[in-house]
């Protein structure tokens, strides 16, 4: 039985590429993935592309070659991924705190800041294997990255906080600011959907 084509209907998007960034442990790997799901996005998370790139998990990248050779990395994955359509990108903690990645990134679309307290971010971190936080008190450091990291995040163009809510709340938060984003800058280009 030979089947008719089926009829393409356009789907109506906020926006075609986003940029999730915020501290560690705020969310961005999950929250990009629901995002991506829920526009139709792919999603790539620049910390997973970066291990493949390398060859190596990133707290053996940093204790062998040191934080700024991953940082190069994480700026060469970031020029590609400005390149991407349709994607949902999720930012390593530190990427936005770079100038010159955060002018990269918004120029090419909106980039969503994702925000926790210190104790929440301790709490979903706290087995991980983050080689900024080893250290004898890991929520002290986590309050001192996240004040230094501030006027950074502050750059962002949407926040959106991850405290005590469920990933669909947030994902919800996300759409509906980045069709308002989308009416107050519409000289971002936004090609043809499909």
């Amino acid at each position: 039985m030979i089947h008719p084509p089926r009829k393409i209907i356009p789907l109506q998007r906020p926006a075609r590429w986003v940029a999730l960034a915020g501290f560690m442990g705020t969310g961005k790997s999950r929250i990009g993935r629901e995002l991506a799901k829920a526009l139709y996005l792919y999603f790539v998370d620049t910390d997973e592309v970066i291990e493949r790139a390398a060859s190596s998990e990133i707290p053996h990248l940093f204790n062998q070659q040191g934080e700024a050779v991953f940082r190069e990395y994480e700026r060469l994955i970031l020029e590609r991924c400005t390149r991407l359509d349709r994607a949902v990108i999720s930012l390593g903690g530190g990427a936005f705190v770079s100038e010159y990645n955060q002018h990269m990134l918004k120029a090419r679309g909106p980039v969503v800041v994702l925000r926790a307290s210190p104790e929440t971010i301790y709490q979903r971190t706290r087995r991980s294997d983050r080689p900024l936080l080893k250290t004898e008190n890991p929520l002290e450091r986590i309050r001192e990255l996240m004040q230094a990291r501030e006027s950074a995040y502050a750059q962002g163009d949407i926040q959106v906080s991850t405290d005590n809510r469920p990933s669909s709340d947030v994902v919800q938060e996300i759409v509906e600011k980045l069709w308002l984003y989308r009416k107050t800058h519409p000289n971002i280009p936004m090609p043809k959907e499909v």
